[in-house]
């Protein structure tokens, strides 16, 4: 991506959006390599769970505290369906380990950094209550 819009918005600013469009990125062309009977299933799935990450970021970030926490919680089980779509690649030996072994490493970070930021939101909710 060598062009950047001159049109910006917030949430688009957040680090953990920034990684969640890199690991949807990284997924899409990772299952390219996928054998043609699983592009409706296994490719197709894996997709729209690394998709739905930054997808769920940047469609809870302009709502209340209440609903981007919703959403955070949304994109945190995306992310978990991404662990068991790598899985099952590596298993059906779509991808070797060291594939798998770096999914898992974003989707933990990726994970702690939403967990984080859910923990503060609740956090600033409460202590404005």
């Amino acid at each position: 991506m060598s062009q950047v819009s001159k049109y910006n918005f917030k949430f688009e600013d957040l680090k953990i959006y920034q990684k969640a469009m890199d690991f949807g990125e990284l997924v899409n062309k990772m299952v390219k390599k996928f054998p043609n009977h699983e592009l409706y299933a296994l490719s197709s799935q894996f997709r729209r769970a690394a998709d739905s990450v930054a997808l769920n970021i940047a469609e809870g970030y302009p709502s209340s505290d209440a609903q981007f926490v919703k959403h955070l919680n949304h994109a945190i089980y995306s992310a978990n369906e991404c662990v068991n779509c790598s899985t099952k690649a590596r298993r059906r030996n779509y991808i070797n380990f060291e594939e798998d072994e770096e999914n898992r490493k974003l989707l933990t970070e990726l994970t702690k950094m939403m967990s984080s930021l859910r923990r503060r939101i609740l956090e600033r909710k409460n202590t404005n209550s």
